[in-house]
């Protein structure tokens, strides 16, 4: 059993909690994950190790509620126990000898990002962070990102946070004024992540996608994260869950993705309806 240690809503659909998980906090490195189990009957998700603390034991898990897990999840606090917390998982960002790079990310995807962006920052790294929400009100770890970064860029589709445009419209402007990177880390979502590396393509700069958002059981066995990645199949919890960007066949993973909604949709309405019920 895992204890929650502090639990803090980063915005109306985000949350942010600290766990006690010393083993996975010793090991644990950005671009990682864990699988949990919220009770003994629940599912196994994957969850982007957000931080962590090695001397105090901690690991930070951020996760946006948007299926039947996430909502349990997110209906335990502060004193509560996790029932399963195993990692870490994954292969780890490759980070070391890099020197200046430019870190992409876009809505909730912005707490796999941030990680990386601290690791590349304690490095010594020049890192130009930009990052990506629909609007102001779903902004998360904006003092995080500018405390870990050497520039950070804010955008929006409206406007209300920072410049309004799209993150490719950032990142080009700071190519062509002259910027020059020894590779762009891009996490998000999968159609934000396709034209980061279709614009990075363009200029010749190595480009690393997290494949994360495809991740459903994070062993493999359920195929739900299986892409073609340069004409071969690969399994993003196992093999990845970074690639070569500009390899990856984003449409077929996309298509694919989208194969779980419906159910995950229905399992989400029949949790919600059973809090629902037990508040009554």
């Amino acid at each position: 059993m895992y204890k929650i240690l502090e639990k803090r809503e980063l915005n109306p659909t985000v949350t942010l909690m600290v766990v006690d998980a010393p083993l996975v906090a010793k090991k644990g490195e950005p671009g990682q994950f864990i699988i949990l189990r919220v009770d003994e009957e629940g599912e196994r998700i994957p969850l982007t190790i957000a931080d962590y603390d090695r001397e105090k034991g901690t690991v930070t898990i951020i996760f946006q509620v948007v299926g039947a897990t996430t909502e349990k999840l997110n209906h335990l606090n502060e004193g509560d126990y996790i029932h399963d917390f195993v990692g870490p998982l994954g292969r780890a960002t490759k980070t070391e000898g890099l020197k200046k790079v430019a870190v992409v990310g876009g809505g909730v995807g912005c707490a796999i990002a941030f990680p990386v962006t601290k690791k590349l920052h304690e490095q010594g790294c020049e890192v130009h962070a930009i990052a990506g929400f629909r609007s102001k009100d779903l902004v998360i770890l904006e003092d995080e990102f500018e405390k870990n970064s050497t520039k950070f860029v804010r955008v929006s589709d409206d406007g209300t946070w920072g410049d309004k445009g799209l993150v490719t419209d950032a990142l080009r402007k700071l190519i062509e004024s002259g910027e020059t990177y020894d590779e762009v880390i891009t996490i998000g979502p999968l159609i934000m992540m396709k034209f980061v590396c279709a614009l990075t393509k363009e200029y010749g700069i190595k480009t690393v996608a997290s494949m994360n958002p495809i991740m459903v059981d994070g062993t493999g066995m359920c195929g739900g994260c299986r892409l073609t990645v340069g004409g071969e199949t690969k399994f993003a919890c196992v093999d990845g869950p970074e690639f070569d960007g500009h390899e990856i066949d984003f449409d077929e993973a996309m298509a694919r993705s989208a194969t779980y909604k419906d159910f995950e949709r229905h399992a989400y309405e029949e949790t919600c309806n059973l809090f629902k019920a037990e508040v009554k």
